[in-house]
């Protein structure tokens, strides 16, 4: 293996194929192309570290120069080249090298330089051990911990400095773990959790998809502590991995909201380590980034239901990232302006069509499930998400400057979407839908935009500026009507069909506090229920709101 392997094999991606993914779906063979670029992405910026590292040595610190490393790996490839391949593909590596990238172009800070960009001893580590070869370097020590990606954390007695080194040597199997006078050695592709090595563990009975609470290169940006869960905890964990598999196991393939379970490598615990990526309130918290394909953060979900609706959402944000690494879709000021309707924020159009991509596959596994266990949830989340998904779409075709590329993906997602708001559903579901988008449209507008009389204009006044909100009027739109039988606050009898009863509520927490816009919000929906003259107010709720005064 060089560096110039990347460039040897020309990729090339059949139109029927880019449609299919264009459509929000994409079956295996799809699947492996985008594959095939992330690997020649991950070698390229591979090979950039590397020369960085060669230019600027002392990065390093007390290390051996990065060329031991790549020698090392290039031996182990040359052995077994399948195991150096998956290793080098894992997502905690490409969120690694991203992360050094950044240290060494100064816009990321850390530990001491030589910690971050040292990892990449640990990574020879290793490539050595899953290929069967011996070898012999140094690695970086954390807090007493040597990480070794995708196999586990071995710990080191005795720690007295945060940051430190230990000498590896991998002899037929075995790792050798030396720091001063005290020596570890512990068998990394055989071992479990004990006192001295924590293995990674595996969700799956196959091993293919690891839940990892312990490399810390996991998260979305910088380095995390270890944060080991429990065996209860990661049996439940399991348990709803289980179930969510079941789940799509019997559903058609391929299309959107049928994901291609073998892109999954790596579920990460959102525990109290990780930091917060998104303002979104969902039943499940997730997130994921572009430089670790096949792997997402999120909080254990209540179910496999719920977990297999998220799987497919940062399933979705992983493909459309793939794709964006390959073809130019737009040309993205990155102003953040336009309304997201799963969003409390104004949103650049990068994010808005990651989420009309990301929720165009959630309205697909929500179609699936129409007509089983689960239909009266499937059915108003799929009549939501199609009108939101169309809703971002609609903006896309309108406000984006899009390529030749970005325009024939946006239009696959809009005839996907049009095919499915032809689709047939009980008109009390469909009035719900419709009720719930155009709650939080208006309550987005009074929060987001403000109403310039002078100019007769709508300006946004920038993103959350009063915090993170939520509209929950959606969840209570979603929910059966025989549970509103018996309302109680102003938001149940809104969404119960009683804005006459609402009405005063609103009025009421209005009189305490006249800029509550989620009463604000409230109100003029209610009013525009019971007076049909203020429903036009609705498109444009910023210049109203002096009749909430």
């Amino acid at each position: 293996m060089t560096r110039s392997d990347a460039g040897q094999q020309p990729l090339t991606l059949p139109g029927v194929c880019f449609d299919a993914l264009a459509s929000g779906g994409g079956s295996a063979r799809e699947s492996s192309f985008l594959a095939a670029g992330e690997r020649t992405r991950r070698l390229l910026l591979l090979g950039e570290l590397l020369d960085l590292l060669e230019e600027q040595p002392a990065a390093l610190g007390p290390l051996p120069p990065a060329a031991a490393a790549w020698e090392a790996i290039g031996r182990a490839a040359r052995a077994r080249p399948s195991a150096v391949e998956e290793l080098l593909s894992a997502p905690q590596v490409g969120n690694w090298i991203a992360h050094a990238l950044r240290r060494l172009h100064g816009t990321a800070g850390g530990p001491p330089l030589w910690v971050d960009t040292g990892h990449v001893h640990a990574l020879s580590v290793v490539a050595c051990l899953r290929a069967g070869v011996d070898g012999a370097t140094e690695v970086p020590v954390r807090n007493g911990d040597v990480m070794l990606p995708t196999l586990g954390l071995a710990r080191l007695p005795g720690a007295t400095s945060p940051y430190t080194t230990a000498r590896a040597d991998v002899r037929g199997g075995t790792l050798h773990l030396t720091r001063g006078t005290r020596s570890t050695a512990v068998e990394p592709l055989r071992a479990g959790r004990s006192a001295t090595w924590l293995a990674l563990r595996s969700v799956d009975d196959r091993g293919r998809v690891v839940l990892d609470d312990l490399d810390p290169y996991r998260d979305l940006d910088d380095p995390v502590p270890p944060d080991p869960l429990g065996g209860a905890e990661f049996q439940a964990w399991r348990t709803v991995f289980g179930e969510a598999v079941e789940i799509f196991a019997a559903d058609p393939a391929p299309g959107p909201g049928r994901p291609v379970l073998t892109d999954l490598r790596c579920l990460v615990p959102w525990g109290p380590a990780l930091a917060a990526a998104g303002a979104e309130r969902l039943p499940v918290r997730s997130a994921s980034t572009a430089d670790a394909y096949g792997s997402m953060v999120l909080s254990r979900p209540p179910d496999g239901l719920a977990l297999a609706e998220t799987l497919v959402h940062e399933l979705q944000h992983g493909k459309l990232g793939a794709i964006m690494h390959l073809f130019p879709l737009l040309d993205d000021d990155r102003a953040e302006t336009y309304y997201s309707p799963w969003r409390p924020d104004p949103r650049h159009l990068t994010g808005l069509l990651h989420g009309a991509y990301a929720f165009t596959g959630v309205a697909g596994f929500w179609h699936d499930r129409l007509g089983g266990p689960h239909h009266d949830t499937a059915a108003f989340q799929f009549a939501l998400r199609r009108l939101h998904c169309r809703h971002a779409v609609a903006t896309l075709l309108r406000h984006a400057r899009l390529t030749d590329v970005g325009r024939r993906l946006v239009h696959g997602l809009a005839a996907t979407l049009d095919a499915w708001l032809r689709r047939p559903l009980d008109v009390r579901v469909v009035r719900r839908a419709r009720a719930a988008a155009r709650s939080h449209l208006v309550e987005w507008r009074l929060r987001n935009l403000r109403w310039d009389a002078a100019t007769g204009t709508t300006q946004v006044t920038g993103g959350l500026q009063h915090g993170v909100w939520y509209d929950d009027r959606v969840r209570l739109y979603g929910l059966p009507p025989g549970l509103l039988a018996d309302p109680r606050t102003a938001d149940e009898y809104l969404c119960a069909g009683d804005p006459a009863a609402a009405l005063p509520r609103y009025a009421e927490a209005l009189r305490r506090d006249p800029g509550d816009a989620h009463a604000q919000a409230g109100w003029l929906l209610a009013a525009a229920a019971l007076r049909p003259r203020l429903r036009p107010a609705l498109r444009l709720p910023e210049r109203a709101a002096h009749l909430m005064a």
